[in-house]
């Protein structure tokens, strides 16, 4: 069943082609002019445009150019008197899909009509199935061994995606920014009895509300401007697999409440849609915010972060997993060795003994970017000291090993790099006068891990705020 367009001026024309499609199980809406056409085309989700060439005000040829505009798959079929081959060959041109010559038999409508549907389908159906490979092309890739590390802390946190991965629970993965949230949604998946089925992901805080929201329900066309096609939402798009939403702690309460009632009902609508989709769909999600806090604020449901906080993976930061960080060193050495095509073996002593004095602020994202800057400006066979950024060396010059080892317990360790990773935070923010994204530059790290460290120190609260 398809939805109809058909524009003409003559009365009995419109009532001849609207009843055959009605027939045959079509809606069909009518119109007697190109400017009427057009706002029904606009306000309404059409499958077919029938109309006529010769229209009171703007022809048919007109019409069919203001469709193509704002969408170039819509079929349009043109009907020209007297078999008129000079107006059906202009129509072709500009986009029409055929055409039809008064008069016209019963047969002629009907046929051309289910043609024209049966092209439209086809362009849905792949259209669709660009976007699903366009979300999977990238995902199918993942391998589970791509997470680096043997400390006890993080093989805990491999026996709980072990526990899980079987089950449908929601999952809530908590850490700092940087620490790999994702690369464990990817294992709770790729472990599962889903693993064979989508894996979606959705960054929450990339995305204003309103946009959020069509991009996790979908919408129907004329929904809201710009509209011009129905689009399956990642809900929907994620079928029996798995959603992950990124950055969960930033969705308006507005998004909260529909996220409430898809976890509850296990349904939805697309924006504008009236039918209700079966959400079958495992849902992971992950923050670096505290929850707990931003439902204290009123800033997020306490109804929803039970329902998403299921079962709850901590992840470490990088500072809490020292022992990894020369596996993980070694595992960014040959992924840009391959990447640029250096012949870099891998790190000298004293450039190992800098990486595991550092804090990273950024954690494993942050050692990353580390050995890429590295390989790509070293010309030698290791990478060494002065490979690495100047605040990097300065920072890890700062710690005395000995001191760490043997006189300072591991609460005074921690204490002393806090503060002296506020004192350099404070010092970038006065010397690019509190631009945050200019002191994250300068830092070597984004400017969402600043402003999480900021709060952390309660620098917001000062004149450090832009």
């Amino acid at each position: 069943m398809g939805t109809i367009l058909i524009v003409d001026d003559h009365q009995n024309t419109t009532d001849a082609i609207q009843q055959i499609a009605e027939e045959k199980n079509h809606q069909g809406l009518v119109a007697h002019d190109a400017e009427n056409a057009f706002e029904m085309f606009k306000q309404s989700s059409v499958d077919l445009v029938i109309t006529d060439m010769k229209l009171p005000g703007k022809s048919g040829l007109e019409l069919l150019k203001q469709i193509r505009h704002i969408d170039s798959e819509i079929p349009v079929i043109v009907i020209t008197a007297f078999g008129t081959v000079q107006n059906a060959v202009q129509a072709m041109k500009l986009g029409a899909f055929d055409y039809i010559s008064k008069p016209f038999s019963v047969e002629e409508i009907e046929l051309k009509i289910e043609k024209a549907l049966m092209a439209h389908n086809m362009t849905v159906e792949n259209r669709e199935l660009h976007w699903e490979n366009e979300y999977l092309r990238e995902e199918m890739q993942y391998n589970f061994p791509s997470i680096v590390g043997q400390s006890a802390k993080m093989k805990e946190v491999y026996q709980l995606v072990e526990k899980v991965a079987s089950a449908s629970s929601s999952v809530l993965i908590l850490g700092e920014s940087g620490t790999g949230k994702e690369l464990i949604a990817k294992a709770v998946h790729f472990s599962s009895p889903r693993k064979n089925k989508p894996f979606i992901k959705v960054n929450c805080a990339a995305l204003a509300e309103g946009v959020l929201e069509s991009e996790l329900f979908g919408h129907e066309k004329g929904a809201f401007t710009g509209a011009i096609r129905h689009k399956p939402g990642r809900f929907e798009i994620a079928g029996e697999g798995t959603i992950f939403l990124d950055e969960i702690g930033e969705i308006g309460l507005s998004t909260q409440v529909k996220l409430l009632r898809v976890l509850q009902e296990k349904e939805f609508e697309r924006v504008g849609g009236i039918d209700p989709i079966t959400m079958k769909a495992r849902i992971i999600t992950a923050t670096n915010q505290n929850l707990e806090d931003l439902i204290r604020q009123k800033k997020f449901r306490e109804d929803l972060f039970y329902r998403l906080n299921v079962v709850t993976i901590q992840l470490p930061s990088l500072r809490e997993r020292n022992e990894d960080i020369p596996l993980l060193a070694q595992h960014f050495v040959q992924k840009y060795r391959q990447e640029t095509g250096k012949s870099v073996q891998g790190i000298t002593p004293r450039a190992m003994k800098c990486l595991l004095n550092y804090s990273y602020p950024g954690n494993i994202r942050e050692l990353e970017n580390v050995i890429e800057r590295a390989i790509v400006l070293t010309n030698n066979p290791f990478i060494d000291l002065e490979d690495f950024p100047q605040n990097m060396i300065e920072w890890a010059n700062h710690s005395d090993p000995a001191e760490t080892t043997s006189n300072v317990t591991k609460d005074d360790l921690l204490t002393k790099t806090e503060n002296f990773e506020k004192n350099l935070i404070e010092e970038a923010l006065m010397k690019t006068r509190g631009n945050m994204s200019q002191a994250a530059q300068e830092l070597g790290i984004n400017r969402t891990t600043l402003r999480y460290k900021m709060v952390k120190y309660h620098l917001l609260n000062g004149e450090f705020q832009s």
